[in-house]
């Protein structure tokens, strides 16, 4: 409890706690439970956003027309059975002029991912936190069981399409359940915890892979665990941040006095002090800015042009190398594995990182080592050193993907912080929606598809420059002073 207490009076943002967060603290029993809760949503969403590598593996053949392996064009292939026994390119011939296929699902995975991301977050504004997740929720678990069943490509495409809608959906809405109820000096630390779930089911998915070869049984199997998730209708609320701006006061203080209780805070005078609370921020309300805000200014718009080109790249790189690495020689399960092995590490190391260096020298140096290691990897022929450099470069990616939340909710005001993090992450869907048309290069140009890769992050190292630092600031509210931000070193106000 002590603690606790410590935590609302001196949080390190330099601002002035809320009585939200002076009511159920900074980190707590409370936070701890949902936090747990919000996390299990990533397994899921890791499954399947990584299950390309096993439902559309490398896939060999010996074609019967002429003998030849791997040859087109080929009306009778006989596939290479010894790791697989059917995926889905085995199922429905995607080879060939049909090659393209194979890539053209995941793009539409992903195109559903950014989809589901501003419907259900436009929808959890409006309607709550709880009913959006829960939607997304069933709609994962339903599509992701007929997408075992369905007998034909296009209607595989169309259920996976909306599979990526629900991910979309899972994520946006728990980010925003975790930040909204967790401390502010916390949230730098568990915006990095948030990823590491996800890389545990990265991690898990060549085990599923090495027990289930076949394409439709994995994605039964992925798709079971999402049961769990169920019993949020039970155990998850609406956040008191939300029912507060809905004017829902009385609901916002059942579950804050329970939140209370849970972290062994007093409860006394909570509804007053709440309903005090939502006067005041009725009286101060801000006028919330737009997308079209971000571009109107040109210290504003040179900032959200580097930082989205940012996470796309880092997107880009991360879906497509992980992707990749199954293309390279060797055991695909050994390989897969490590790749995300060492994204946990890059996850957890991301934090003393961020408490050590400024946000923009971690983007530049580590889209600059990213580059080069994919750079190395085009001149390496497949084995155990192109995994190490192509592990290499997911990590680096993936770190960059963990410092780009943070550095964008600090770059831009209040006003349009949420429109700048919505548009950097539709970005990131854009880079992940390419990545797979490049990964598929590798049947006929390992280097090309290797020196494709690097060209991105390399250019945003060098974009990364025109970025302001923003370790150490205070959060801007108005779009005057994120217009000001990092013209003038005078600027910064240090904590």
């Amino acid at each position: 409890m002590d603690q606790q207490q410590k935590d609302q009076e001196m949080p390190d943002s330099g601002q002035k706690v809320d009585a939200i967060q002076k009511a159920i603290g900074s980190f707590g029993k409370y936070q701890f439970f949902l936090c747990f809760l919000m996390f299990l949503v990533k397994f899921p969403v890791a499954f399947h956003q990584m299950a390309i590598i096993f439902l559309a593996p490398k896939t060999d053949y010996v074609c019967l027309d002429n003998d030849l392996q791997n040859s087109c064009p080929c009306s009778k292939p006989e596939y290479d059975k010894s790791v697989f026994t059917n995926t889905i390119i085995m199922e429905w011939d995607l080879i060939c002029e049909k090659k393209w296929l194979s890539s053209f699902t995941q793009t539409l995975f992903q195109l559903g991912t950014l989809i589901g991301s501003v419907v259900f977050g436009m929808a959890s504004d409006r309607y709550g936190r709880k009913n959006p997740l829960l939607a997304a929720v069933v709609l994962q678990l339903v599509m992701g069981l007929v997408a075992s069943f369905v007998p034909e490509f296009w209607s595989f495409t169309f259920v996976r399409f909306l599979v990526g809608a629900s991910v979309g959906g899972t994520m946006v809405t728990s980010f925003v359940i975790i930040m909204e109820s967790v401390g502010s000096q916390y949230r730098h630390v568990i915006s990095a915890l948030y990823q590491v779930p996800f890389n545990t089911g990265h991690l898990l998915l060549p085990v599923f892979g090495y027990y289930i070869r076949s394409y439709d049984k994995f994605q039964l199997a992925i798709t079971i665990p999402n049961i769990v998730l169920l019993s949020f209708f039970i155990l998850v609320t609406d956040t008191p941040r939300w029912l507060i701006a809905m004017k829902r006061t009385d609901e916002a203080v059942k579950i804050i006095e329970k939140a209370a209780k849970m972290n062994n805070l007093p409860t006394e005078n909570l509804a007053q002090k709440i309903g005090e609370y939502q006067k005041e921020i009725e009286k101060h309300n801000l006028k919330k800015g737009s997308i079209l805000d971000l571009f109107r200014t040109p210290n504003l718009r040179k900032n959200i042009l580097a930082m989205s080109f940012n996470w796309l790249t880092c997107s880009y790189c991360f879906y497509g190398v992980s992707q990749y690495v199954g293309q390279l020689g060797g055991n695909v399960f050994v390989n897969v594995a490590a790749s995300a092995s060492v994204t946990i590490l890059g996850t957890l190391c991301s934090i003393p990182l961020m408490k050590v260096m400024g946000r923009r020298t971690i983007l530049i140096v580590f889209n600059f080592i990213c580059a080069g290691v994919l750079i190395i990897l085009s001149v390496l022929p497949p084995g155990s050193w192109s995994v190490v450099c192509a592990c290499v470069g997911v990590v680096s990616s993936f770190v960059v993907f963990v410092v780009v939340y943070l550095h964008c909710t600090e770059l831009f005001p209040t006003v349009v912080r949420n429109a700048a993090i919505g548009f950097s992450s539709m970005m990131a869907r854009v880079g992940s929606m390419i990545a797979p048309f490049v990964v598929g290069l590798g049947d006929t140009s390992p280097v090309w598809a290797a020196l494709t890769f690097a060209v991105l992050p390399l250019c945003a190292g060098f974009v990364s420059f025109l970025l302001p630092e923003t370790k150490g600031i205070e959060l801007m509210t108005t779009l005057e002073e994120g217009e000001n931000f990092g013209k003038k070193t005078k600027n910064v106000v240090q904590k």
